[in-house]
């Protein structure tokens, strides 16, 4: 069985940049008022372009994986004690973040608010779902409930928060930095930063970043771009239940702590950073589901370590 399921990651950091790039710059063009209006020509040029990203990143997929393995009936698999379950945070975000670019997509459009809410908003689980249930019937895989489940959980975040406010208040956001681990183990968690950044559970971090102006009074003079950020990580996994018995130069077994961390720190959506500079407007849009790097607290079973920089 093949030990998780990390192309979903992939798959979520090319369908929202390249979702996520269109917004920015088709914003940019498209006038408040003409936003607003129903257009079909829009509305097209959407399904169009989602319905190519949607068939070329399967076809990828394809090729990229399932090619290799033999296929199946249909057929679960339990994965939800793997990678103290960053697996499944990567899960929610990554449906939770499509689902944003697909509301985003659907105002854009014009249709209209709850239409556009609730058929943007489940792009995400949409998507993978798909894939979960292609992973269903592939002999190196299988149909995972707690993935279903943290999918589901992503578009749910995304639709209540644009039904009650018309914002995303409470951002959920991505940070990687590199960890010691994968040179333990770099078939696993990868042998370089590139791969790093999509195998290694252990560099990454995903974070609850909440806007603090959007909950007070507006008339006060409290930064609009200033987040207040809980963050979610673990450490010392080199293997996806437990650890394997690594050995170092001199044949002595090495044995690593497996440990949930918790973060405090603050945050900056750009977003929210007002410019009339169409390229930032894109930049800001397109990275900002990426994590502020900022001071933070860090919370684990060994006390509280205080760092200059949380990623």
């Amino acid at each position: 069985m093949f030990p998780f399921k990390k192309k979903h990651f992939l798959l979520f950091i090319f369908w929202f940049i390249a979702d996520h790039t269109i917004t920015a710059q088709s914003e940019s063009l498209v006038s408040d008022t003409i936003k607003n209006t129903f257009s079909q020509k829009r509305l097209g040029v959407l399904i169009t372009t989602e319905a190519i990203l949607y068939s070329g990143s399967l076809s990828a997929l394809n090729e990229l994986w399932y090619k290799d393995f033999a296929h199946s009936s249909f057929h679960l698999f339990n994965d939800n004690n793997e990678w103290l379950q960053m697996d499944k945070m990567g899960h929610c975000v990554t449906s939770y973040s499509v689902g944003k670019v697909g509301i985003g997509l659907m105002k854009w459009s014009g249709v209209k608010r709850k239409k556009a809410i609730w058929y943007g908003g489940v792009l995400g689980s949409i998507f993978l779902n798909t894939v979960e249930i292609l992973d269903g019937f592939s002999s190196g895989w299988g149909f995972s409930i707690g993935d279903l489940s943290a999918n589901t959980a992503g578009s749910l975040i995304v639709i209540a928060q644009e039904l009650a406010w018309d914002e995303q208040r409470i951002v959920l956001k991505y940070s990687f930095q590199q960890s010691e681990y994968f040179k333990y183990n770099p078939n696993l968690l990868g042998k370089n930063l590139q791969q790093n950044l999509i195998k290694d559970y252990n560099g990454q971090t995903y974070w609850l970043s909440v806007n603090l102006y959007a909950f007070m009074n507006q008339q006060t003079k409290f930064p609009k771009w200033l987040n207040l950020a809980l963050g979610y990580g673990a450490n010392g996994m080199v293997g996806a239940r437990t650890n394997p018995a690594i050995m170092d130069a001199s044949s002595n077994t090495i044995y690593f702590d497996r440990y949930r961390q918790f973060y405090l720190s603050l945050d900056i959506d750009l977003t929210r950073i007002k410019t009339k500079s169409n390229f930032l407007k894109t930049v800001f849009n397109t990275i900002g589901f990426i994590k502020f790097p900022a001071p933070a607290l860090e919370f684990n079973k060994n006390g509280v370590k205080v760092l200059l920089l949380g990623f």
